[in-house]
């Protein structure tokens, strides 16, 4: 027995030290030569251990490596799909003698991995030589789930990369990952894998954790538990979910997310925005599932600046830019913080010309989109869009850098109708609005809409507008376009013109504006109607049409909308009916030319009293020739024209006064006319016939 005991010692013992001296025996170029051939015909690509080589059998399998190459795939260059500056494999051999792999370390330092696709094609998926196919190598996706995926049964003790390089290249755009450190460990295949580590991408640091709860059901398409989380300065994430059964990686669970600045998110993707105070903190969370190219987000919480929204939301990768759809409800959407600035106003009357900066659009080329929100509010400039009896609803979508909204269920300004809007930013900004309000309120929508609260009333309005600019200046100096409205029952304040005509008579004979005109003054009418056009930032009207009980009053002009000015006229005339709305146009009563003309800031007004003069004129050379007497006639045509009454037929009015004094209505024609002073009728009839002129 001791014999047996001895024999077998000696055979260890031998073993042993046949173990320690084999790799001292043989020759490094040896396993050097196999080590190259064997993972050569692994990987399917030419790897080269070009640096030394050593190999230890006891206590465990050891190999390392230095200068260590693996070859790119066909047609991806001449550049190593990787490098490293050194490897280390340490296998416990024991275990490895009974088809179980238990790697103690394994370790590349200072690797540089080249990933690359093209024309459809990468050079990361690796065919074993042997298994080869008709297909190209260098195509899939480099990953297939399905049992036997993990060909072997062991533990992972110690896997890690130090300070790796990752260059990765697609569409003739490349990014790089440095400083890449990576640390796996894994108790069995069956047992939950730990994953951690680091890196820095274009000056950004990320770090990451990822728990994974088998790494063979992973491989093999099982379900299997995910933790992840990752952090850095750009994005922080956590999702508490699982990797979903099935052939391809698909996944479920919640998720929460919060990126502090989407301008330095887009930065660090390489399509900065322009500068501004928007696109700031966004935040998601709620159930997340999908797959490596779609994720859908259901029962969600976004932020955005100061918008909060709930709802369902999914963003589809792989395309030429990612797109987002989904239906979310907003309570309220301001969208002043995302429109340019300019043409407001600076206090005391003034008011800024249009600012020549940039109008950038291009934040709309991020992200194609598909949209249907609903609101309780929405502000826009100083304009408030409310709901009615349900939410507001706002379809929008985005294709390619255009945007195209419609606004629909609204309450504006107790007004009902469509509003559409188009932004489109595929080339020079250009942008149109479609508007059809009914039952709007006037006063509270053009205060709000341009500062403006001379009229009220409650009517229609019908805006088709488009412009095209690179800045706020140029777009207002680009609007085209035509519009209608259509007010009732309102008033237009800051001008009496009833009081105006009764007054007209002293304003011609000292040739100063009449009582009238101030901030508490107001004409009500009936209706106003009428229609514009508009052409590289001017509005022309030329068929305003207001009626109201003692006043018919017709305009036209121009509104500079991109110059900031206005040339504006009104001619009302009074009228003796009393009708309003309906009643007759085609009124008795001489126009009186009221002009309103300068800056948006500080308009003129200003009477045209040469027309009123010709106006008289007319009147009275008509009534003669119509064989009036020529003072019935001036009496008529002033009468006529002042709303004053009936004419004067010379007939005895009953108080014996009056009949032999010229009125100062005549007075006044007269001395318009260069006819001379006071003279009664017995006068006038003693006189020649051109003795009065």
């Amino acid at each position: 027995m001791r014999r047996i005991l001895t024999i077998l010692g000696l055979l260890i013992v031998l073993v042993l030290g046949a173990a320690i001296a084999l790799p001292f025996l043989i020759p490094e170029s040896v396993y050097r030569d196999r080590a190259q051939i064997a993972a050569s015909d692994s990987l399917g690509r030419e790897v080269v251990l070009a640096g030394d080589v050593s190999l230890s059998i006891l206590p465990r399998l050891e190999i390392r490596a230095h200068d260590v190459t693996i070859g790119n795939a066909e047609g991806f260059g001449d550049e190593p799909f990787a490098e490293a500056g050194e490897m280390r494999l340490a296998v416990q051999l024991w275990p490895l003698i009974n088809r179980r792999v238990e790697i103690d370390e394994f370790a590349l330092i200072d690797p540089v991995i080249r990933l690359t696709e093209q024309g459809g094609r990468n050079n990361w998926t690796f065919e074993p030589r042997g298994d080869q196919t008709d297909a190209p190598a260098a195509s899939g996706t480099g990953f297939r789930q399905g049992p036997g995926a993990l060909p072997f049964d062991g533990t992972i003790s110690d896997v890690r990369i130090e300070n790796g390089l990752i260059v990765y290249t697609s569409g003739g755009e490349t990014r790089t990952i440095e400083g890449l450190d990576l640390g796996l460990k894994m108790p069995g295949v069956d047992e939950p894998v730990e994953i951690e580590g680091a890196l820095t991408t274009e000056g950004e640091s990320i770090s990451f954790d990822i728990t994974l709860g088998s790494l063979r059901a992973f491989f093999e398409g099982a379900r299997t538990d995910l933790d992840l989380s990752l952090g850095g300065r750009l994005v922080t994430l956590t999702l508490d979910g699982a990797v979903l059964e099935g052939e391809a990686i698909a996944y479920s669970g919640s998720m929460d997310t919060t990126i502090p600045s989407l301008r330095g998110l887009a930065d660090f993707l390489g399509s900065p925005m322009p500068e501004g105070d928007s696109f700031n903190r966004f935040a998601a969370s709620g159930d997340i599932s999908g797959s490596l190219e779609r994720i859908a987000l259901r029962n969600a919480s976004l932020s955005l600046d100061d918008l909060a929204a709930t709802g369902n939301f999914i963003l589809t990768l792989g395309g030429a830019r990612p797109a987002v759809s989904g239906d979310l409800h907003i309570p309220e959407i301001d969208v002043n913080p995302y429109l340019p600035e300019g043409g407001e106003s600076t206090g005391g009357g003034a008011i800024q010309p249009w600012p020549e900066t940039p109008v950038d659009l291009s934040p709309l080329g991020l992200v194609d989109a598909d949209f249907t929100l609903t609101t309780g509010r929405i502000l826009f400039g100083d304009i408030v869009i409310e709901s009615g009896d349900s939410p507001i609803q706002l379809d929008l979508d985005i294709v390619n850098s255009r945007l195209q909204a419609a606004v629909t269920n609204f309450v504006l300004y107790e007004g009902r109708g469509r509003i559409g809007l188009v932004a489109n930013g595929r080339g020079t900004p250009s942008f149109s609005l479609n508007a059809n309000l009914e039952r709007l309120d006037a006063l509270p929508f053009l205060e709000a809409a341009a500062g403006f609260d001379r009229l009220s009333g409650t009517g229609a309005l019908n805006l088709d507008i488009l412009t095209t600019g690179n800045t706020t200046a140029a777009l207002m100096n680009g609007l085209g376009g035509n519009g209608r409205f259509q007010f009732a029952d309102g008033a237009i304040r800051g001008v009496n013109l009833a009081q105006v005509l009764r007054n007209i008579q002293s304003a011609i004979t000292s040739g100063s504006m009449p009582e009238g005109f101030g901030e508490q003054e107001e004409t009500d009418f009936s209706s106003l109607n009428g229609t514009f056009t508009l052409a590289n930032g001017v509005a022309t009207n030329n068929d305003l049409l207001m009626l109201s009980p003692l006043v018919r009053v017709a305009g036209a002009g121009t509104v500079d909308i991109g110059g900031q000015s206005l040339d504006y006229s009104l001619r009302p005339r009074a009228v003796a009916s009393l009708q309003g709305q309906g009643g007759n146009t085609d009124l008795r009563g001489i126009e009186i030319p009221i002009r309103i003309r300068g800056s948006f800031a500080s308009p003129s007004v200003s009477i045209d009293f040469e027309a009123i003069s010709r106006a008289l004129l007319q009147g009275a050379v008509t009534g003669a020739i119509s064989g009036q007497d020529p003072e019935d006639a001036i009496r008529g045509a002033i009468g006529n024209a002042l709303g004053l009454g009936g004419q004067d037929d010379g007939e005895d009015t009953g108080n014996g006064e009056g009949e032999d004094e010229t009125s100062t209505e005549e007075q006044l024609l007269r001395g318009l006319l260069g006819l001379g002073g006071n003279r009664n009728r017995q006068q006038e009839e003693e006189q020649p016939e051109d003795g009065g002129r």
